[in-house]
């Protein structure tokens, strides 16, 4: 006999934890089926172990640069074994809190690989799950109302075989005991960038190799320069427009490879190489051969309400291939199951969701980039302004980057917000705020910022759209 529920989940990520806990807080009876740990790879081998290092980056950078601040610290060490165990403390509690909070939400907890079935004797329709088990034990078989495929991603690697020892994905990097002296970066994205900023900080030599023209492909072409600008006075090596060529990798006490810039063939050397070229769908043996949910591209296709061609079977987060991002995987989760229960939620507007970069300098958007609103044929004004105006920037020691503003000429809507510099990753929330509200730029100059305070950027960004900020 298999065990009923209304809903399953699969994948106990930040996308389907979060589901979870609202069906719950909706009544409905609900069951996670997770592989590995609780908390998925955002927990485990994403945001959080790799934040906790760069926080450990920052602080080593700015304990060696606290001269200026007339703070006299001698032969300054990097313990890493030591910033390791403080990742690893950090992980474990917020795991234990995951699974307190399934506990007080009476979620079943199923720890295995769980696949779709078809129709069968258990259910007319497709998906019963079958959970099978490391150990060996006989499947299990529950069968829901409903499904929620939350199965999340895993790094792509462009070809590269990643051994763990000298070629790593950024799971296996999470992961080093010791830091190499040098290292190759392939992909300047968000995951690369952050790893070239914290290894740097580290006092790594590090060598970025981008294929597009520039780093941070999907950030304002001003932001993505000031980052490059930033990055290259820490010594970090930036190639754009290298074409990396898997076959001719070389691993012998270190690593060599060669790229195509220019069409020329240049080779790089180092101790370790790190592939960092984004992420692709879990969609493998999950069984939807077994129903007629449709993938395109590697991506599961769902309506605005994550349903799938199978309407009691949902998916959201790294799965459907829209923001890969923790905090889009929860809201799409949040949607997913107050749909399903019938409680009309509003869906997502992609233009409004917040995207960060956790490297220094730190880098935070939302809506649309100058060159995007051009495209989509928007006339618009531009307001720019820069930290080294503002009091509190230069009080912290950190005033290099700005904040720019793009506004709808015709009718004064905010269209994008955009920042490099201390703390943006925090200040992108009142932009998102504004964005969420259809505030104007004149109302964000005209809400009232604490002196001082970096969030009085925004204040003067906003002013500076029609050319009257006041301390520029």
């Amino acid at each position: 006999m298999s065990k009923d529920y209304d809903l399953v989940v699969l994948g106990g990520g930040p996308g389907g934890y979060v589901a979870a806990i609202r069906a719950s807080q909706l009544g409905l009876n609900v069951a996670v089926v997770e592989k590995e740990k609780m908390g998925g790879t955002c927990l485990h081998r994403g945001c959080i172990p790799s934040k906790a290092l760069l926080r450990s980056a920052e602080v080593y950078r700015q304990t060696k640069e606290s001269e200026q601040f007339g703070i006299d610290v001698a032969d300054v060490k990097l313990n890493f074994l030591q910033v390791q165990e403080r990742k690893a403390e950090i992980i474990n509690r917020l795991h234990l809190g995951v699974e307190s909070l399934m506990k007080k939400g009476k979620i079943d907890v199923y720890h295995g690989f769980g696949r779709i079935l078809g129709p069968s004797i258990f259910s007319p329709i497709p998906g019963t799950i079958s959970i099978e088990y490391k150990n060996g034990d006989e499947n299990t078989m529950i069968t829901p109302k409903n499904v929620l495929i939350a199965t999340g991603s895993k790094p792509r690697t462009l070809g590269f075989e990643i051994d763990g020892e000298f070629v790593l994905s950024s799971d296996e990097a999470l992961e080093m005991k010791t830091l190499p002296k040098s290292i190759i970066i392939v992909g300047g994205g968000v995951i690369g960038i952050e790893w070239a900023s914290m290894l740097a900080d580290f006092g790594v030599d590090v060598t970025v190799l981008e294929y597009a023209d520039q780093i941070l492909p999907t950030e304002d072409k001003d932001i993505a320069r000031e980052v490059e600008r930033q990055l290259k006075k820490k010594k970090v090596k930036i190639r754009k427009g290298a074409k990396v060529l898997p076959k001719s990798l070389k691993t012998s006490d270190g690593v060599s490879v060669d790229a195509e810039i220019k069409d020329k063939n240049q080779s790089f050397e180092a101790d370790k190489i790190l592939v960092s070229v984004g992420r692709e769908a879990n969609v493998e043996n999950i069984g939807l051969q077994n129903t007629s949910i449709e993938v395109d591209q590697g991506n599961i296709l769902t309506n605005e309400f994550y349903q799938t061609k199978e309407s009691h079977i949902y998916a959201i987060g790294d799965v459907i291939g829209k923001a890969q991002l923790a905090h889009v995987a929860s809201h799409e989760g949040i949607v997913a199951v107050e749909h399903m229960a019938g409680a009309n939620p509003h869906p997502i507007n992609y233009d409004e969701v917040p995207a960060c970069v956790y490297s220094h300098p730190e880098v935070s958007s939302v809506g649309l980039t100058e060159e995007e609103a051009k495209d989509q044929g928007y006339k618009i004004k531009v307001g720019r302004f820069s930290f080294q105006a503002i009091g509190k920037a230069l009080v912290h020691g950190d005033h290099n980057g700005f904040v720019k503003m793009i506004m709808n000429e015709e009718n004064n809507d905010l269209l994008g917000v955009h920042m490099v510099g201390p703390q943006v990753t925090e200040l992108i929330s009142e932009a998102t705020l504004a964005k969420f509200l259809d505030a104007t730029p004149w109302e964000i100059s005209q809400t009232i910022h604490p002196h001082p305070s970096l969030s009085e950027v925004m204040g003067e960004a906003a002013l500076a759209v029609d050319g009257i900020q006041i301390h520029g």
